[in-house]
């Protein structure tokens, strides 16, 4: 039988792939005609090119594909003509190719409004590699550009004139960003967390027509009378489907366009199908590449004398935009009569979630979630499966709060059916079948089963539920910390403890293989550290650190660096303090006084550095290890040393507390706070360690973050003097030290501790495994051998030479550029390295 399939993009190419996956494809002739001078590429990822992937590497062709026999790939094939009666397709190119079957998989094209103007020299659009080149061969030239258009592929495309490092606008037409996807809140925190990256948005905005500019190429006028000039348009403002060749040959299509298909993707002529966006099912045609999968599937399988029928598709997706992450599901709108929405919005951190749920409140009908869609999952689960709702479904979005977890809909309610993976029609259950016949690792299931192959999003459901069935089954899940190492971060602490290996050769050479990587060695510096406490700068350390620890400060966005010296507790002398001012003068840095009663000075270059910490530790400062996974700080009030309501002395305690642990490594960064009454002005309760003085002593809180996942810290021990405090502490943090995993708080290792609060004060408070006295004297260890970094860093000449902007210059870094900002200075922004005189750093 001879088969063309007209077009080669993803959806085609998914086509292909599950036709010769069954032996029957043998029996087919295809010739596969693609308009484009390079077969099938990722276009969901198309901004990648932008941000350097080649477009070989977009490429969704294994090679070898076109190399059997039968199949016939031909490039630069535009068909530009079809004949049913003949069953003939025409070329550009004058040759005619004869079918027995034919499937359109066309696709669609970058509408344009017919702006007066949009045909000029410099305007785009967004969809081929080809379009990606001509802007990047453009920009070159280009200050500035803007995208019309505020959907996804707007937002796409808004990041890759940002990559290009031009000053970038969106323009859109409706009164907010994402409007098909999100409401009006979730539109406006999206908008906040788009302009906080540099991009103006401009909304409400109706182009009449582009002309020439005066300070730019173009001027774009809008019809409230206002204008924008720039060098660079590109048109995002949304897709229409490819249907000219079925127009002009006879077929049906839908009432908006589109190649009318029934459900099993025929067209009105019973030897055409049409798959993916040039396709209107029920007159509706679909933008995202799961449902053009699943007709190509639906068509593979019609072929091959399968059954499968395409019954439409749930258009929730998630996305993560300009590294923003947005998510919509289902009637995220609350269109259905008699739905009610739970919303939960945090504009300090960019967070919106709104659920809408059934009258009867036992069904989720719908979701938005922007700027954290870590629900979206367990969300989208729960509504394509009809699955009941907890009693208070609020839960489900809002933080936890006092220590308790939030309810979930967990794997084991997801029934076999449940599609996990839409992409690639990828069940819970054919992930359960996977397992059982040996896939016990992420990229075992992927390879069984194709899902999270395509898009990803669905990765962290797989691994979940593979984890769940291999404990059903008594299998030991792999907790691995990467392919050099076949252990968790906590047995490696084990091996490095009992093994005294004092160094990461030591340990790859006698539990590990190959060379290790990003992932291990930073994690083996760590437990180095905690574990012996040496200067994370040696040499057979060093190169294991990630850029904040080997140069002893936090990078900043422009390349600078910041300073931070300890303040025991907040303390500070007059004299410290006009020191720390002398050298924020001196070396033009900025300063601000932190969260955690620190004095930050940012902007320092590279070569800075030791100069600047030899000034603060002659004034008697030490390194503040605001860069390190470590004790950052200790927050306390001034307790009963002024206030007339304290109890405590908040301030000596914090002192000694944040004394004692400072230089302490450990899975990731501490913080302590100590208030000396229960009015709680240090905020104790949201800390890794919380202290609160009470008429009978102090109370002791752990595990709690105030972070991206608020968790209120739960009380430990009550009633403590000085002594019983540390004595728990000690052991509460090495508890920690040597079973917390890989950049894991002290509030989600908690939650993941079998036997909960419960069993961690059986094991710091009662000592029921016997390692209280072990515990402590590991961090009297670590306590007595404790050095000053910045000292040391100073102090060694091997060390101190690696602070330098370049190997084989002592020229500093010009790219670090500064503008004058409320009597400080602030990094400038591309546009304003570009335009606006800037002061370079002293």
């Amino acid at each position: 039988m001879k088969l063309i399939v007209i077009g080669h993009g993803m959806v085609g190419h998914k086509f292909l792939e599950t036709l010769y996956a069954d032996a029957g494809a043998s029996s087919f002739e295809v010739t596969v005609l693609c308009e484009e001078p390079r077969p099938a590429y990722d276009r969901v990822h198309l901004s990648a090119f932008f941000a350097g992937r080649s477009a070989d590497e977009l490429s969704l062709v294994a090679p070898g594909f076109f190399e059997r026999p039968g199949l016939t790939l031909k490039l630069n094939a535009k068909a530009v003509a079809v004949d049913r009666a003949a069953k003939t397709v025409t070329l550009a190119s004058g040759e005619v190719l004869g079918y027995d079957k034919l499937v359109f998989a066309t696709g669609s094209s970058a509408f344009v409004p017919p702006v007066p103007g949009r045909e000029r020299a410099g305007c785009f659009v967004y969809r081929t590699i080809e379009n990606l080149e001509a802007m990047l061969a453009h920009g070159g030239t280009a200050r500035s550009g803007v995208v019309i258009g505020g959907g996804l592929l707007g937002l796409e495309c808004a990041k890759a004139l940002r990559d290009m490092r031009l000053e970038t606008h969106v323009v859109e037409f409706a009164p907010r960003l994402m409007a098909v996807q999100v409401d009006e809140l979730g539109g406006r925190m999206l908008r906040s967390h788009i302009e906080a990256l540099g991009v103006t948005v401009h909304t409400q905005k109706n182009t009449l027509r582009i002309v020439d500019g005066e300070s730019a190429m173009h001027r774009m006028e809008f019809a409230d009378g206002s204008f924008l000039e720039t060098d660079m348009i590109v048109f995002s403002a949304g897709i229409r489907p490819r249907d000219e060749l079925a127009r002009a040959c006879g077929l049906e299509l839908g009432p908006r366009g589109g190649i009318a298909i029934d459900d099993a993707c025929v067209t009105s002529d019973p030897d055409m199908y049409a798959i993916g966006e040039c396709a209107a099912w029920q007159g509706q045609t679909f933008g995202l590449v799961a449902p053009g999968y699943d007709m190509a599937r639906t068509v593979a399988r019609a072929l091959l004398g399968q059954e499968g029928t395409f019954g439409g598709a749930d258009m929730s997706t998630k996305l993560k935009l300009m590294g923003v992450d947005v998510a919509s599901i289902g009637d995220a709108h609350a269109a259905t009569p008699g739905s009610r929405s739970f919303q939960f919005s945090d504009e300090r951190k960019r967070v919106y979630k709104k659920i809408v749920v059934s009258d009867c409140g036992k069904r989720l009908l719908g979701a938005v979630l922007v700027g954290d869609a870590a629900e979206y999952g367990s969300l989208l689960q729960t509504m394509l499966n009809g699955l009941k709702l907890p009693a208070a479904p609020e839960f489900l979005i809002l933080p936890a709060g006092e220590g308790g977890a939030r309810p979930a809909i967990g794997v084991d309610a997801l029934p076999a059916t449940a599609q996990v993976c839409s992409c690639n029609a990828v069940s819970k259950g054919a992930i359960l079948d996977a397992v059982a016949g040996g896939a016990c690792d992420i990229a075992a299931v992927k390879a069984c089963t194709n899902a999270g192959t395509a898009c990803g999003g669905c990765v962290p459901l797989v691994n979940q539920i593979m984890k769940a069935e291999m404990l059903q089954r008594g299998l030991a899940v792999s907790n691995h910390l990467c392919e050099h190492f076949p252990y968790s971060r906590q047995e490696l602490h084990h091996l490095v403890r009992v093994g005294g290996l004092r160094s990461f050769g030591e340990l790859l050479r006698k539990h590990g293989k190959g060379l290790g990587c990003d992932i291990c060695k930073p994690v083996a510096a760590n437990i180095l550290a905690s574990t012996w406490n040496d200067f994370v700068l040696k040499p057979e350390h060093a190169s294991l650190q990630d850029s904040n620890d080997y140069f002893l400060g936090n990078i900043q966005k422009d390349g600078s660096y910041s300073v931070v010296p300890r303040m025991p507790g907040g303390e500070v002398t007059p004299d410290g303090l006009i020191a720390v001012g002398q050298v924020a003068k001196k070396y033009g840095l900025y300063t601000k006084i932190t969260g955690g009663a620190r004095v930050d000075m940012f902007g320092a270059r590279v070569d800075q550095l030791p100069a600047i910490w030899e000034e603060l530790i002659a004034a008697g400062f030490e390194s503040g290890h605001a860069y390190g996974k470590s004790l950052r700080t200790v927050k306390s009030c001034v307790g009963s040393t002024w206030c007339r309501y304290g109890v405590g002395d908040s301030m000596a305690f914090g002192v000694a507390l944040e004394n004692r642990y400072k230089g302490l490594r450990a899975p990731h960064k501490i913080k302590f706070g100590v208030s000396g009454c229960t009015r709680e002005c240090a905020e104790a309760q949201g800390k890794d360690v919380g202290l609160i003085a009470t008429d009978k002593g102090w109370n002791l809180y752990v595990c709690g973050n105030g972070g991206m996942k608020p968790r209120h810290a739960e009380l430990l021990a009550s009633n403590l003097d000085e002594a019983a405090v540390v004595k728990l502490v000690d052991r509460f943090l090495m508890f920690y030290v040597r079973t917390g995993d890989r950049l894991q708080r002290t509030s989600t290792w908690r939650e993941g501790l079998e036997g909960g609060l419960d069993y961690l004060k059986q094991v710091v408070v009662e000592d029921s495994l016997g390692l209280g006295a072990e515990l402590e004297a590991d961090m009297q260890r670590v306590v007595d051998s404790y050095a000053d970094e910045w000292k040391n860093a100073v102090e060694d000449p091997a060390v101190r030479a690696r602070f330098r902007s370049f190997v084989n210059s002592d020229q500093h870094d010009d790219n670090v550029v500064f503008m004058p900002e409320r009597g400080q200075q602030r990094p400038a922004t591309p546009e304003e390295r570009r335009f606006i005189p800037i002061i370079r750093s002293a």
